[in-house]
């Protein structure tokens, strides 16, 4: 059954899910070797939680130019990996210093700092493994160009980038933070595998320009809007429905979209850019209805 015989977002995302869990299970490494507890640490971060949202855009948008089944869920996973490695690194103690995600034990906390590094370092290395594999799609240069955006987006022009603005911010100050650079700081360190999750399904099926740009665009808006509903969930969400520690931001002194604009006006602000990603999305047709609903999906979401 393919993501697209599915018509409510609810049940398509949950499809999405389990489809791609089940790939992450057979590519991720396992034995009881030397290594084994790096082995665990990868398994224990990356499977069994999580929405799967980034992965549900590169199915979602692969169903547009009609890509196969195998190279979908396979460059889907290598973004959840990417994304459990940002995970773990996120909630060091040099980082955000979090003991929670996902309702359980955070890797360093299950585990050690040092294996947590290393888990994240290898979950990382599987996802370009996995991209640069031919059963990802028989077209070398495909591949390439899957591995280059990755590499692009999780880097220092992107979500590396991005983390890094975020810890400079925080020695800064909230009130030296415009809205501009917030912007900016949200769409490198969360926005840029966002984008890259939509643009995916293009990159695979070979799409015209003006087709990924659309999809970009789309991509572009809804990480804004995502982010910004992460920000009022930190402020107004709790532990058992975030599955993390809320409230850290305020603690920190962090500047956010919620500590510029205001609750209203950051939420105000979610549902324009909702809307307008949604709009991007026209030239697709029908095709496109779950990515629609995906927007308001993010808004509209309490975890």
């Amino acid at each position: 059954m393919p993501l697209s015989s599915h018509r409510q977002f609810d049940a398509a995302l949950s499809f999405a899910a389990d489809s791609v869990e089940r790939t992450m299970d057979r590519l991720l490494p396992s034995g009881d070797s030397g290594e084994a507890r790096v082995f665990e640490a990868m398994r224990y971060s990356s499977l069994g939680g999580g929405k799967r949202l980034r992965a549900f855009f590169v199915l979602a948008s692969a169903t547009l130019f009609k890509v196969g089944k195998i190279p979908a869920l396979r460059t889907a996973s290598a973004i959840e990996f990417v994304h459990a490695y940002s995970l773990i690194h996120d909630d060091l103690p040099a980082m955000d210093d979090d003991d929670l995600r996902r309702g359980k034990p955070s890797c360093h906390r299950q585990f050690d700092e040092a294996t947590a590094i290393l888990a994240g370092d290898a979950l990382q290395a599987l996802a370009f493994e996995v991209l640069a594999h031919e059963d990802t799609h028989g077209d070398p240069a495909v591949r390439a160009h899957l591995v280059a955006e990755l590499a692009k987006a999780s880097g220092a022009q992107g979500m590396v980038g991005g983390q890094m603005l975020d810890l400079l911010a925080e020695e800064q100050g909230a009130e030296q933070m415009s809205i501009g650079a917030i912007t900016r700081l949200q769409r490198l360190k969360t926005g840029a595998l966002i984008s890259f999750s939509c643009a995916a399904g293009a990159i695979l099926g070979k799409a015209s320009e003006p087709m990924r740009l659309a999809l970009q665009a789309y991509a572009h808006d809804l990480g804004l809007a995502f982010q910004i509903v992460d920000d009022l969930l930190d402020v107004e969400g709790n532990v058992v429905e975030l599955g993390k520690t809320p409230g850290k931001d305020v603690a920190a002194g962090k500047a956010t979209f919620v500590s510029i604009l205001g609750l209203e006006r950051a939420r105000s602000q979610a549902g324009l850019l909702a809307r307008q990603a949604a709009a991007h999305l026209e030239p697709f047709g029908p095709p496109a209805d779950l990515l629609k609903q995906a927007a308001n999906f993010v808004v509209s979401r309490r975890a």
